[in-house]
């Protein structure tokens, strides 16, 4: 694996926030999941333990992904140099969330503004874990600014730091784990043991990314508004405060910059579930912190990429391949 040149990361990102992902083209996410669906049912009819299984469907998830990119590539770079560069940016646009991450939580904020709870709710299904179908007003905000805090993380500055470093490859590798553990990573009778390896690989490979997250968003609060002062004082005093030990760090610093409270019950299917608070109450959950909230996201991921820009820049230069 090489680390991209700067023109494909920029043009990646660039596609990614005019686009997103439009639901009429075909996403490599969905090939995975529907990968992840095939080998789970099939490794529970062999004589293979939950939790080797497990480890069989993670390296043959990632395996895969990594492998068809791989070959994807190289195939069109020797059938034509231009169609290999600009199937790696269309590549490396999937693994990116930004356009679809505000589009998907926009449905859910003008839904409450409309005042239709059940489409919020709804809506709100379609982003996170937890049950939705009781939840409050003030509940639906809290959860759509967790999951945009989590996933600014999860879905943008990750995907960012393995393209970076190991190009369209790596990307969909992370990618590739990161799906398994939102569909295998859960505590539950089913996936304690089967989805042992995937949360644990998810959590390494977001170690170092959700802990810059975190700086990032911290950098980026003053610059939407908010608290750079509290996203410091929160992401050190309550970091630590949720069941991850990834997530609690972009939430800590997300409801620091907002001056909201985190955390709190939830319910996953069917069974409560407490979280510890992050952050403090001084400002609502409301259509106001949501949407400073999007700035933050916006913001962190500009310096994100001027980062991973300069770091490309670096490490391969830049240059046009057919030119």
């Amino acid at each position: 694996m090489t680390p991209p040149d700067s023109l494909i990361i920029l043009l990646a990102l660039l596609l990614d926030l005019a686009v997103g992902d439009p639901h009429w083209l075909p996403h490599p996410v969905v090939a995975i999941g529907r990968l992840i669906q095939f080998l789970d049912t099939g490794l529970r009819r062999e004589w293979l333990t939950e939790r080797l299984a497990g480890v069989v469907l993670l390296l043959t998830v990632v395996g895969t992904a990594a492998g068809v990119t791989w070959l994807l590539l190289w195939t069109l770079t020797a059938l034509l140099p231009l169609a290999g560069w600009i199937a790696a940016v269309v590549v490396s646009s999937t693994c990116l969330a930004a356009r679809s991450l505000h589009r998907e939580s926009a449905r859910v904020a003008t839904a409450l503004l409309a005042g239709d709870l059940p489409a919020a709710r709804l809506y709100l299904s379609h982003i996170v874990g937890r049950d939705t179908d009781m939840l409050d007003e003030p509940e639906i905000w809290r959860a759509v600014v967790e999951t945009v805090a989590e996933n600014s993380s999860d879905g943008i500055i990750a995907p960012l730091f393995w393209l970076t470093l190991g190009g369209p490859v790596a990307a969909m590798a992370y990618k590739a784990v990161s799906t398994l553990d939102s569909m295998v990573g859960y505590k539950n009778q089913r996936y304690l043991q089967m989805g042992w390896a995937s949360a644990r690989m998810d959590d390494l490979l977001n170690y170092i990314p959700a802990r810059f997250s975190a700086l990032l968003l911290v950098m980026a609060a003053p610059l939407a508004g908010c608290s750079a002062s509290g996203a410091l004082r929160i992401t050190l005093r309550d970091r630590l405060n949720h069941p991850s030990p990834n997530s609690g760090h972009p939430e800590a610093a997300a409801a620091g910059a907002l001056g909201v409270r985190l955390g709190g019950s939830a319910s996953y299917g069917g069974t409560p579930s407490w979280k510890e608070y992050i952050g403090d109450h001084l400002q609502p959950l409301d259509a106001a912190a949501y949407q400073r909230m999007i700035r933050l996201m916006y913001l962190s991921t500009l310096l994100m990429a001027t980062i991973c820009l300069l770091t490309a820049y670096f490490l391969r230069g830049f240059h046009v391949p057919f030119l």
